[in-house]
């Protein structure tokens, strides 16, 4: 998460529920804040299990570079 090209510059998740090997989760990523001078955003993470339990939460700030040759 996000996708290529992106570089975390800070994290703070919070680890609610283990996931085991092999168990598949789905992803939740919301934009809450967009930089307009730089392509730095800040966003808010809710990947939850097959169950719909929620796995962790929390926010990080990324930077989204483009991928050369892509």
């Amino acid at each position: 998460m996000p996708g290529p090209g992106t570089v975390f510059l800070e994290v703070a998740w919070k680890y609610v529920k283990a996931v085991g090997v092999d168990e598949e989760i789905t992803g939740r990523v919301e934009v809450k804040e967009l930089r307009p001078n730089k392509p730095i955003c800040k966003i808010e993470t809710s990947p939850r299990n097959g169950q719909g339990e929620l796995c962790f939460t929390g926010a990080a700030a990324v930077l989204t570079v483009p991928l050369q040759g892509a």
